[in-house]
Parts: C-alpha cells; structure tokens; sequence
C-alpha cells in the first residue's frame, strides 16, 4: 500500500485521516515496522511529514517475525540491535510497554519459547545506536561486571547548533542528577567525573556534524557537555534553549567495539548515519 503525502503533518494522524484502517491497526504496522516513509522504516507515530513523501504500508510485513529495527549480530548468547530514537532501552515507572526489552523480548520468543533476554547497557530513549542485550544470565553478568574493561570504544556522531570554536576538544565535567531527572555540571567533589571527546566532521551555515567518543558513561553526558558549549544538539527538547522543530534527537551511537569473552577476541559493530543527520547538513 502506497500513498504519496499532499500536505504537513504527523505520521500516524495522516495514515489514520487518509486510509481505512482503525487507528489501533495502523499503530501495529507501525510498531511492528510495517511502515516505510522515503524508504526509511519508522516506528515513531509522530514521524514528520511534507509535502512529496513517499509512504509504503507492507501490510504482510506485521505477521513475519522480524525486528522493526537492524540487528547488528545475533548468536547464543547475545544479541546487538540498532534502536530507533524515541525507543526506551527499559521500562521506567511512568512508561512500561514499548520498550526495546520488549521488542526483542517477543522477537526471540517467536522462534524459541524459553528464549530470555537481559539489558547489558542503556541507551537514552531519544538516541539511537548500538545495544547490546544478553540471551542468558551469565553473559549478562559477565558483560555488566567487566563492562568498563570489556568495551574500548563508545562512538557517537551528532549534529549539534552552529560552528564550534575548536576542530576537537576534550571535555571534562563533574555531572550531578537532580529529583527531576536532570543532569547539570557540579563544581563540589560529589560530582561524577564525565570525560566528553568531540572532532568536528562538517560544517554547513547552521550546524555542525561532530563525531565523539566517550571515556565514561554517565546518564545525558553528551547532551549536557554540548548544551553547556551553547551548542545544543539539534532536536533536543531537555537541555536545548535554542528552538528548533525536528522530531527527533540527532545523536546516534554509531560504533562500539568491545571484547567478546565467548569468541575471546574483541568485535566491532558499527551502524551507518542515520539519513536524517545526512539531509539537515545539506
């Protein structure tokens, strides 16, 4: 099923306005990652649309079982997807269904009905990228325990607000939580140590295209060491002052290489940029 989008709008108020089809159906196609605009798949209800889109419903897709998302490697004991923006890695106490747990979860399920799964490490729910999740306790375990050892690389690519003043930088900061979930730069020793590295990629009139690696792993670090440089990353609705109207974070978390105890040896995954970050820098 085919439609080509005549005017703005949100993705599944559009499908709902201009198909037959209940709204609880087309929230199906769309979680199950049924639904293609552009030739990208999207899993977000309020993926923006113009005028010229091309909107594809694979309406056999939502019976096969599949992923809506990339998987990155999959063997016995773990497997590395690349989850969408706007996905929780987990449940929370305010939101407990769509989660990526979730999805994976019933994926495995399908082909074994014993099958487990375990979180090994999160991803914000605005950022995309690499995750790693376990099919088994001891990997998990293992994983988790030797986390800061195993993994010696945590790529990111970004696209933040305006020029940076350097090529590359090194950003150190102590980072505290408030009561609200929100992270901010601490000056008191009881702050945890969050080391930022960025170099830039490229540069248009508004934005810039900035590659980074992190040394630590602290919650919203790299939202918080960019915002704090008075150069958001676009899209980010909880530490950006600067307006802006995308329907999503541009950070995605692009390579991670880590030591993969049960091959004994290290493995590198790595995901392509997400074409969103690639049409803001034209």
């Amino acid at each position: 099923m085919k439609l080509v989008v005549k005017k703005n709008g949100e993705l599944l108020d559009y499908l709902y306005n201009n198909l037959d089809m209940p709204k609880k159906r087309i929230k199906q196609y769309l979680t199950h990652g049924a639904i293609f605009v552009n030739n990208n798949r999207t899993t977000k209800y309020n993926y923006k649309l113009l005028p010229g889109m091309t909107i594809i419903v694979d309406t056999d897709n939502k019976n096969k079982k599949t992923l809506p998302f990339e998987i990155l490697f999959e063997d016995d004991h773990i497997i590395v997807v690349n989850k969408p923006s706007g996905l929780l890695t987990i449940a929370t106490p305010k939101e407990k269904d769509k989660t990526l747990y979730h999805i994976v979860r019933d994926y495995l399920v399908s082909k074994n009905r014993n099958a487990r799964v375990f979180i090994v490490h999160r991803l914000d729910k605005d950022t995309s990228g690499i995750v790693v999740l376990a099919k088994d306790e001891k990997t998990k375990n293992k994983l988790q325990e030797n986390w800061n050892e195993y993994v010696t690389l945590r790529e990111y690519v970004a696209v933040v607000h305006g020029k940076l003043n350097k090529e590359s930088d090194r950003i150190v900061q102590k980072l505290k939580e408030t009561k609200t979930n929100l992270v901010y730069v601490s000056h008191d020793a009881e702050g945890k140590e969050a080391i930022t590295n960025y170099k830039v990629i490229k540069e248009s009139e508004n934005y810039t295209m900035v590659s980074i690696n992190i040394e630590t792993g602290r919650k919203n670090q790299i939202r918080v060491a960019f915002n704090t440089l008075r150069h958001p990353i676009v899209g980010d609705k909880k530490y950006n002052d600067i307006k802006d109207h995308e329907s999503r974070l541009f950070l995605h978390a692009n390579r991670l290489k880590m030591f993969y105890p049960e091959l004994k040896k290290e493995i590198l995954f790595e995901t392509t940029t997400p074409n969103e970050f690639k049409k803001i820098m034209n």
